[in-house]
């Protein structure tokens, strides 16, 4: 069986679907392909369910790439306060919660639901449980054979498969692969927005903190050597929550470090910001010199925490035992913890893949690939990541958004 459309999408996920609306509504014949049993798969479990679908502050800053300002037409041109009022308009109650992240109030399955009611609105078909066996040329369009034996023929292909992450929910490099197989550069591919891990030896010392979480300032430096295409040199950092695990630290501020961290390169972690340590411990020196070392941190920071770091710097005793140079250590262990993780958690717990396919192979207002007319590439399989915090979503409305005026 062989079905002739005028757009072929490939992947039912966020790009996907806002990519399938907007060509849909310009009059084109639309397909939608995925191998899942579902669309939006990721959509559903994301934000605990509730979906953070955007952020207020949304802007090119807020992105990663060989060149992050890649995204600024798209997002310019379909910001986070048009997709706020697709939401609007179809009843969904949303609220804020911090630095601008913006959830559903009931469940992220309503986002999903709008997107494939606007779909079938659209006159877009969507096809579950399919994937893309073989993909060509053919002609000036495009042939696809799927894995039931029909075939698809198109005038336009949309690659909007994501990245690697989370594979046990289906997702491949696919779209990576096709793209190399059209002639486009893909970028080097890695976890991002990732939980850290440690070495053995020091997953041992910090065991007793587990599950512990304190509001931290955590901080990478990129080496003025060591920068690669994209990758700015000079510090960033990022202040929110820090969980230490079994495996070593998470929580969003490690999530959001991670995209920047590279293997044989350290962290630092001030868990007191906006607090002098030494002070505070002078203090309570001056006022109380029987008190324990680590029961007098433990009012600056949590007990568990306290008493790792008098562990960790081998101090013991009462204040009035120690002298300002081990309360200055004492400070500089917990606003100045500099630690090198040997690795992520990989994919199988990244929230999105960094890298993809190159963006200088793509129209920035179109998503089409300057040397393939009729292929797009749109979310998370081109080169552009996005902060935590619901960047990411917000990139895949707005390229999906760019590449359905065009497809």
């Amino acid at each position: 069986m062989t079905d002739t459309v005028d757009v072929l999408i490939v992947g039912a996920g966020a790009a996907g679907m806002m990519c399938a609306i907007e060509a849909g509504r310009r009059g084109r014949s639309v397909r939608v392909v995925d191998h899942a049993r579902a669309p939006g798969e990721k959509i559903r479990i994301s934000g605990g369910g509730r979906c953070n679908f955007t952020n207020l502050g949304t802007g090119p800053a807020n992105f990663l790439g060989e060149n992050p300002r890649f995204a600024t037409s798209a997002l310019k041109r379909y910001t986070q306060h048009d997709f706020i009022k697709r939401v609007d308009k179809a009843g969904i109650a949303w609220h804020e919660k911090t630095l601008g992240q913006l959830f559903c109030d009931d469940s992220a399955k309503q986002i999903i639901r709008m997107l494939t009611d606007d779909m079938r609105g659209a006159g877009a078909v969507l096809s579950m449980g399919l994937a893309v066996d073989r993909v060509a040329r053919s002609g000036e369009g495009f042939e696809a054979a799927l894995s039931d034996g029909s075939v698809v023929r198109s005038r336009s292909l949309v690659l909007a498969t994501g990245g690697k992450s989370i594979p046990k929910m289906g997702a491949t490099g696919w779209a990576y692969d096709t793209a190399r197989a059209f002639g486009l550069r893909v970028t080097e591919t890695r976890p991002a927005l990732v939980p850290l891990t440690f070495e053995p030896g020091l997953l041992e010392k910090l065991a007793p903190l587990a599950g512990l979480s304190v509001e931290a300032v955590v901080s990478h430096r990129v080496p003025a050597d060591g920068g690669a295409p994209g990758r700015p040199t000079g510090e960033t950092r990022f202040a929110e929550g820090l969980l230490f695990t079994h495996r070593g630290l998470s929580g969003p501020s490690i999530l959001q470090i991670s995209s920047y961290w590279r293997e044989g390169e350290a962290i630092t972690a001030r868990m007191a910001p906006d607090v002098d340590v030494y002070a505070l411990l002078k203090a309570a020196k001056e006022e109380n010199g029987k008190q324990m070392v680590h029961t007098a941190l433990g009012h600056i920071v949590p007990r568990r925490l306290a008493e790792s770091v008098c562990e960790r710097e081998g101090v013991k005793g009462k204040l009035a035992e120690v002298g300002d140079k081990v309360l200055r250590r004492l400070d500089e262990a917990v606003n100045g913890w500099t630690v090198k993780p040997v690795g992520s958690e990989g994919y199988r717990t990244a929230e999105v893949t960094l890298g993809g396919v190159a963006t200088d192979a793509l129209d920035q207002q179109t998503m089409e690939a300057k040397a393939v007319p009729g292929l797009f590439v749109i979310g998370e399989a081109a080169d552009v990541t996005g902060w935590l915090g619901g960047y990411n979503f917000q990139w895949a409305w707005s390229s999906g958004w760019a590449a359905g005026q065009s497809c």
